[in-house]
C-alpha cells in the first residue's frame, strides 16, 4: 500500500494588481522575474540555446537554479508559458508547465487595475510537499510583484 497522499497536480494563484496592464506585463518576462521576485538573485539568458529557443536561468537566494523554457508567448493575450527544462539540486518530479496570464480589471471597484493568474501542471509524480511548496512560491512571487508596480 502507498503512503503517498493523493493530491492534485495542478494549482492556480491569482492577485489583483494595483497598477494597469501595461506596468505589469512589462515585467512578465522569464530574464525580468527577478526584477520583482525576492526569491531570484538574477535571472538571465542562457548562452548557446539555439536562436529559436528562449531558455532562462534562474538562480534562486537559496542557490536553487533552474532553466525554464519559453513555450508560448502572446503578447495580443497577454500571457506566457514556460516549462522547467533542467534543475540544480535535481526537482523529485517528471516536469513541470506554467502559465501567467494577465487581464486588464475594466470595471468596478477594481477598474484599472490588473488581474494576474498563475497556474502550473505537474506530471503525476509530484507529492503534496511539491505542490503546496509551488502554491506558496507563487502567492508570495504575485505579493512582491504588487509591491514592485505600486512603486512607480
Amino acid at each position: 500500500m502507498s503512503s503517498r497522499i493523493p493530491t492534485s497536480t495542478s494549482i492556480t494563484e491569482s492577485a489583483v494588481i494595483n497598477a494597469n496592464l501595461a506596468q505589469v506585463w512589462h515585467l512578465i518576462k522569464l530574464q525580468d522575474f527577478h526584477q520583482f521576485w525576492s526569491k531570484l538573485s538574477k535571472s538571465e539568458h542562457v548562452k548557446g540555446a539555439s536562436p529559436e529557443t528562449d531558455v532562462v536561468k534562474w538562480t534562486f537566494k537559496d542557490g536553487t537554479e533552474l532553466e525554464v523554457k519559453q513555450e508560448e508567448h502572446s503578447a495580443i493575450d497577454h500571457y506566457i508559458t514556460y516549462s522547467v527544462i533542467a534543475s540544480s539540486p535535481a526537482l523529485t518530479y517528471s516536469s513541470v508547465i506554467s502559465t501567467i496570464k494577465c487581464t486588464s480589471v475594466t470595471s468596478g471597484s477594481h477598474e484599472g487595475s490588473t488581474f494576474v493568474q498563475w497556474s502550473a501542471h505537474f506530471s503525476s509524480d509530484a507529492d503534496a510537499g511539491v505542490i503546496e511548496d509551488a502554491r506558496f512560491k507563487r502567492k508570495e512571487a504575485l505579493v512582491d510583484l504588487a509591491k514592485v508596480v505600486g512603486k512607480k
